[in-house]
């Protein structure tokens, strides 16, 4: 009978973790046990609640800015306003610069992040359970922030606009002596200096995708567990206190995510002795 109990309690726990995926090659639902080819193999549940998320995000400020109006704000309007100055007045304290990029960017990042995030917090059981027991789907997974490959694809594009600011900043003559003259700025240590500034740079999206992935993964579980292991009639004296606590971990790892996203933007737009 323990034994029934436990292996019960795993199937649960491994059905939650998995994702609905398609393999690419013949565009058909497979197993998230599925491990041949993963190169064709997309988590197709992460994708589809970010772009859904996304397009609500814009509909709303399209929405807002559409019917802005400068006399007493709706309360919809007011929220609008807040975030954007809360983005504004941290891009301008932050990026030493003059980019039309960085606001949208940290706003976009800010919004985008907080809303995948803010998935987290609908019941663990409640889209997996419509999703099997209506459309016969295997599994779902609704919070896309809990998938690496979701964060380390964002923080790619971070990556490649850091590269981007660096050469168009300080020109690839500029760009290559920053990696070979730092911090010992002389010829014989130029290998040496390269391979620490280039660790250094590589560390910065993997640490932000990771960084994300970790605490979102690490919510998501607890609330599996405290799921899996308890009566339902218990639950909800765990589910309710780690929810409103949750609420401040998924708005702090928005807030980071944009915060350290200025940050690597601002350092990518300075020269070594504006740095120092």
């Amino acid at each position: 009978m323990v034994l029934k109990e436990t292996f019960n309690f795993q199937k649960y726990i491994t059905h939650h973790l998995n994702h609905l995926q398609m393999d690419l090659r013949t565009f058909k639902i497979v197993s998230s046990n599925h491990f041949s080819s993963q190169y064709f193999i997309i988590n197709l549940d992460s994708i589809i609640f970010s772009l859904l998320l996304g397009c609500f995000f814009l509909s709303v400020f399209y929405l807002v800015s559409k019917s802005f109006t400068t006399g007493v704000p709706n309360k919809l309007q007011t929220s609008v306003e807040i975030i954007f100055h809360f983005v504004h007045n941290n891009v301008k304290n932050m990026y030493h610069g003059n980019s039309p990029l960085i606001a949208p960017l940290a706003l976009t990042i800010f919004v985008w992040v907080f809303l995948m995030n803010l998935m987290d917090l609908v019941p663990i059981d409640f889209f997996p359970f419509i999703c099997e027991n209506i459309f016969s789907l295997p599994a779902m997974k609704i919070v896309p922030s809990a998938d690496v490959n979701i964060t380390l694809s964002m923080s790619l594009g971070v990556f490649i606009l850091i590269l981007f600011y660096s050469i168009k900043m300080k020109g690839i003559l500029g760009f290559l002596k920053e990696l070979t003259l730092q911090p010992f700025n002389h010829p014989v240590f130029s290998i040496f200096n390269f391979m620490l500034e280039f660790v250094s740079l590589l560390s910065k999206p993997i640490s932000l995708g990771l960084r994300l992935f970790g605490n979102m993964y690490a919510g998501e579980m607890i609330f599996i567990l405290i799921a899996g292991l308890l009566p339902w009639w218990l639950q909800f004296f765990l589910h309710v206190p780690w929810a409103i606590f949750h609420i401040f971990i998924i708005s702090l790892q928005a807030f980071i995510f944009m915060v350290l996203t200025i940050v690597y933007l601002s350092l990518a737009s300075q020269s070594h002795n504006e740095k120092t």
